[in-house]
C-alpha cells in the first residue's frame, strides 16, 4: 500500500535532559519500516546538550518539526502542545530516553486493523535496559507455561486498569478519537499514564500486542524511578486520578478494584511517610466502604504522624 494510503502515525518525541540517550533514540525514529509518519520533537527547556542535538536532527530531516519549550512545563502540557498541532489517525508518546524497534510502528497499526474501530490503544512488550543500553528483563516475565506476568488485558479494562498496572507506558499507541475525547492529558497532573489509562479504557477497549516494540531505560533521572519514595512527587496525581476513578465506577465490582488500588497505594504512602496523602487515600477507602483493619491501623498512623 502507498504510504499516503496508510493511516498517518505522530510520533511526540518528549526530551528532558535526554542528551546521552537522544540520539539512539531519533535514530531508532528514523529507522521505523512504516513510511507514514509525523514527528514533533519537544525539548521541555532542558539545561544539557539536548536541545543542540535535537536542532541537528530536525535540520538533517526537514519534515520534523522542533518545538524548543522555553520553561520547563512538564511531560502533560509538553505533549499536549505537539498533539494539538499534529494529524496523526494514531499518537505515540515516545520518551526520548527510550528506543523503539524498526517494526514498532507497522506493528501496532496492524494490531489496530485487527483489533477493530472500539480500540483505543494498543500496547505491547518492552524490554527493560540499563544506561548503557544492555538488557535487564522484560517488561513482561513468562512462566514455564509461557503465561505472561503481570497477566495483560484485552478488550473492556477499565476495572483492570483501577486494580493493578500491567502496561508498560512506552508500549502505548493511541488512537488520536480517544485522546480528542479525552481533551488531551490532564494538565493539572505531573504525569499522565494511569489517568489516561483510566479515563480512556471507560469508554474505550484496549489490546495486547504479544511482541516486544520498545525498550524502556531505566535510570534514575526516568519518571518511573521518582515512583513510591519518600516525597513522593507524583502521588498527589495519583490521588486525584483515584477520585476520578471514584466517579466513573459504574458497579460493584469496579469499586471493588479500584479499593485494592487505593489501598496499595495507602500502604506505599505510609511506608515512605507520605502521611498527609495517607489520610486522603484512607478517607477515599472510608468512602468506598472498603476498610479492613490493618486500613484503620494505617488511617491512624498516618493521622498521628501528621
Amino acid at each position: 500500500m502507498p504510504a499516503a494510503e496508510q493511516p498517518l502515525v505522530t510520533i511526540v518525541a518528549l526530551c528532558y535532559n535526554h542528551a546521552r540517550f537522544l540520539e539512539t533514540a531519533l535514530d531508532s525514529i528514523v529507522a521505523q519500516t512504516y513510511p507514514n509518519l509525523e514527528v514533533f520533537l519537544v525539548d521541555d527547556a532542558s539545561t544539557d546538550a539536548s536541545p543542540e542535538i535535537l536542532r541537528r536532527y530536525a535540520a538533517a530531516h526537514p519534515g520534523w518539526h522542533l518545538r524548543l519549550l522555553p520553561a520547563n512545563v512538564g511531560n502533560c502540557q509538553a505533549f499536549n502542545s505537539a498533539f494539538r498541532e499534529s494529524a496523526g489517525e494514531f499518537i505515540i508518546d515516545f520518551a526520548t530516553d527510550d528506543v523503539l524497534l524498526p517494526e514498532r510502528v507497522a506493528q501496532q497499526v496492524a494490531a489496530f486493523a485487527a483489533a477493530g474501530p472500539h480500540c483505543g490503544m494498543v500496547y505491547s512488550d518492552a524490554e527493560l535496559i540499563d544506561e548503557a543500553g544492555q538488557f535487564v528483563r522484560p517488561h513482561f516475565r513468562r512462566d514455564a507455561n509461557g503465561g505472561l506476568h503481570p497477566r495483560p488485558a484485552s478488550g473492556p479494562v477499565f476495572a483492570d486498569v483501577l486494580a493493578r498496572y500491567f502496561i508498560s507506558t512506552p508500549t502505548m499507541l493511541m488512537r488520536r478519537a480517544t485522546l480528542l475525547q479525552l481533551g488531551g492529558y490532564d494538565e493539572t497532573l505531573a504525569y499522565e499514564d494511569f489517568d489516561f489509562w483510566v479515563r480512556a479504557s471507560r469508554h474505550w477497549e484496549f489490546y495486547f500486542l504479544d511482541a516486544v516494540t520498545t525498550r524502556k531505560r531505566l535510570h534514575p533521572q526516568s519518571m518511573s524511578s521518582k515512583g513510591y519514595r519518600p516525597h513522593d512527587p507524583y502521588l498527589r496525581s495519583t490521588i486525584a486520578v483515584c477520585r476520578k476513578a471514584q466517579v466513573l465506577c459504574r458497579t460493584p465490582a469496579e469499586r471493588a478494584a479500584l479499593a485494592v488500588r487505593v489501598r496499595w497505594e495507602l500502604r506505599q504512602a505510609v511506608r515512605h511517610q507520605n502521611f498527609p496523602e495517607a489520610q486522603d487515600l484512607y478517607q477515599l477507602l472510608r468512602e468506598l466502604r472498603a476498610v479492613r483493619p490493618l486500613d484503620w491501623l494505617l488511617g491512624q498512623a498516618a493521622k498521628w504522624k501528621s
